[in-house]
């Protein structure tokens, strides 16, 4: 969650370490801060409560320079929002830490440090690696030792910098569960927690796996495992654009990627309507041979990837037969899961470093789980590379919290999962498969049809905006639409909002519609429009106010208290991700009349690497 960035050359690096922590705003973040090493050799800090542009505006008032440093967006864990919190966290004025994660086992490590004479400064976990590198630097003869015997009484996933006054030529990096990579440019190495950060100075990155220590100067980078014995790591060349990252004429990210969704879904499609549709060209060599063993699906995820299995789910069994389980990582990980070694586990993450998820994935693999596959957007991060098989999303960079172009592009990665797995037990012909891929080819005009209704939505966005609370429903395929629904107007416009399957709105959740509760119902023209036509009926007796999305061949109407828009022709079993894009268009703008800080809403992060 937190962002990480530094670097050490023979050019000044502190307006790379700068603009590197404001790409990685969109992680989300309270505090920033940079350390580095002055002319004279002195570690010196610089910390902010709040946005990266108040410590750049410390930075342009000092005018401080340097060839070493080390930078971080901290969101709050362990301590309050308050600078003694802020990283870097620093121990007797020679070792700056800069942290990503969790160290479970801190209280235990505070106390024994405490003992030895150490004074803690905040409340965070991260002190104690700041005290225990210091502590083993004074036994030890170098500044990479003293970081891998720090790290052996270390327990959690985290990824961490260290900074050291006494070794002036060197930066040490240690990853274990959350993610870090290399830089290497021409004036020297750096790192980060998210390769936008290095575009401005590299392409050329290295990532590191868990375990690795790196140990960077000017013209020398050492990888080494946790014993100390040398390794390598492939050298990558982003192809990650700067313009990518760019926010360009919109006034948003969310706003830029709503729009993207069209490309991005035509992106992601394209391996899957050429010529032929190869199993293993799509999920990775030898994947035909390997999902004709399953006989069951498990998807784990988390937030709004949850939302998206639940809706897979349904299209593995009505598509391939195949019973499917949708649950979140976090959940499964510490329940009495039962192992079925036939069964396919799913894992969706769009950074595919979601901490919660890739526990899970491991969890699952212990159990002696051997087929597992990953939907990513994110090629070299930790949860394709430790699945069997995956899927790579081709959505581009998404830097507005709340996830938009990745959702829907999970949404059509789990058709063609259902689509693959119809085929291999062939309740899929080939007649039914082209006109599978036909929807398909059609998915991405539709959508671009969904987003020219922006004015319309627009104006209801007018109506939420001085509500306090509202409802979603859907049935079937569209309930898991309505929980995403509900979910980006809470994240972004901070209106407390809850999906529920229309069918149990009499169960309880009809005693709270009143004429200030608006109600968003996802109706499109398939067989369960007239039960929900029903439901809606029961909101309208109550006085509630309707907001109903649904398609151009619906005989659905508009009248006194229902507000109805249209969407494209039902899109069949694919009307799913044509229904989300409204549903994104609402929170957007009604987060705009608010006033909200629509691509970095409060308290919360965009990469989730903490549990």
């Amino acid at each position: 969650m937190c962002g990480i960035v530094g670097g050490i050359a023979a050019t000044d690096v502190v307006p790379v370490i700068l603009e590197g922590l404001r790409r990685l705003e969109y992680r989300g973040y309270d505090s920033a801060g940079l350390a580095f090493l002055d002319g004279s050799g002195v570690l010196q800090r610089r910390r902010s409560i709040g946005r990266v542009a108040e410590l750049a505006a410390v930075h342009a008032s000092e005018g401080f320079a340097s060839g070493i440093g080390i930078g971080h967006t901290r969101w709050a864990t362990h301590g309050g929002i308050a600078e003694q919190n802020a990283h870097p966290l620093i121990s007797s004025e020679e070792i700056a830490v800069v942290h990503n994660g969790i160290i479970e086992n801190y209280q235990n490590l505070r106390q024994r440090l405490q003992a030895l004479g150490y004074a803690f400064s905040s409340e965070t976990d991260t002190e104690v690696i700041a005290h225990l590198v210091h502590w083993y630097r004074g036994q030890l003869p170098n500044l990479l030792a003293a970081v891998q015997a720090a790290s052996r009484e270390l327990q959690g996933a985290y990824a961490f910098a260290v900074l050291s006054r006494r070794d002036p030529d060197t930066l040490i990096l240690h990853r274990r569960g959350c993610p870090l990579l290399l830089g290497i440019a021409e004036n020297g190495h750096y790192f980060a927690s998210d390769v936008a950060a290095l575009l401005p100075v590299t392409r050329r990155v290295l990532y590191l796996e868990d375990g690795d220590f790196a140990a960077l100067s000017q013209n020398q980078l050492q990888l080494r495992d946790a014993e100390g014995v040398a390794l390598q790591r492939e050298e990558h060349w982003s192809q990650l654009s700067s313009a990518a990252i760019d926010l360009g004429p919109y006034r948003h990210f969310m706003q830029k990627e709503i729009h993207e969704q069209p490309r991005a879904l035509a992106d992601t499609l394209e391996g899957a309507l050429g010529d032929e549709f190869s199993i293993d060209q799509l999920w990775g060599e030898g994947a035909a041979a390997r999902l004709q063993q399953i006989d069951r699906v498990l998807l784990l995820a988390s937030g709004t990837s949850h939302y998206a299995s639940l809706v897979g789910r349904q299209w593995i069994e009505s598509l391939a037969g195949i019973p499917a389980q949708a649950e979140l990582g976090h959940e499964y990980r510490y329940r009495e899961s039962i192992a079925e070694p036939r069964q396919l586990v799913v894992t969706l993450s769009q950074s595919g470093e979601t901490l919660d998820t890739y526990e899970a994935l491991r969890h699952a693999q212990a159990l002696g789980h051997s087929h597992t596959l990953s939907i990513c957007n994110v090629a070299e991060s930790a949860i394709p590379r430790a699945s069997a098989l995956r899927f790579l999303t081709r959505a581009g960079p998404e830097i507005g919290v709340a996830s938009t172009k990745a959702f829907t592009t999970q949404l059509v990665a789990l058709y063609l999962l259902a689509l693959s797995l119809g085929v291999l037990r062939g309740r899929i012909n080939a007649t039914a498969l082209q006109e599978h891929r036909e929807a398909l080819r059609q998915l991405p005009g539709s959508v671009q049809q969904a987003l020219n209704l922006e004015p319309q939505i627009q104006l209801w966005a007018n109506q939420f905006a001085d509500k306090e609370h509202a409802l979603f429903l859907g049935r079937g395929l569209h309930y898991p639409i309505a929980l995403e629904g509900a979910l980006k107007l809470k994240e972004i416009s901070y209106i407390h909002a809850e999906a529920y399957p229309a069918g149990e709105l009499k169960h309880g959740p009809l005693a709270l519609v009143d004429a200030r509760m608006p109600v968003v119902v996802i109706a499109p023209n398939d067989r369960l429009l007239e039960k929900l036509a029903a439901n809606m009926q029961e909101v309208h007796a109550r006085g509630g106010q309707l907001y109903v999305f649904t398609d151009l061949d619906s005989h659905y109407q508009a009248s006194a208290g229902v507000h109805v828009i249209r969407l494209p022709r039902h899109a069949g079993l694919l009307s799913p991700v044509l229904h989300a894009i409204p549903v994104q268009l609402l929170a957007y703008h009604a987060a705009l009349v608010k006033g909200t800080d629509v691509d970095r809403p409060r308290n919360l992060a965009k990469a989730v690497t903490v549990e």
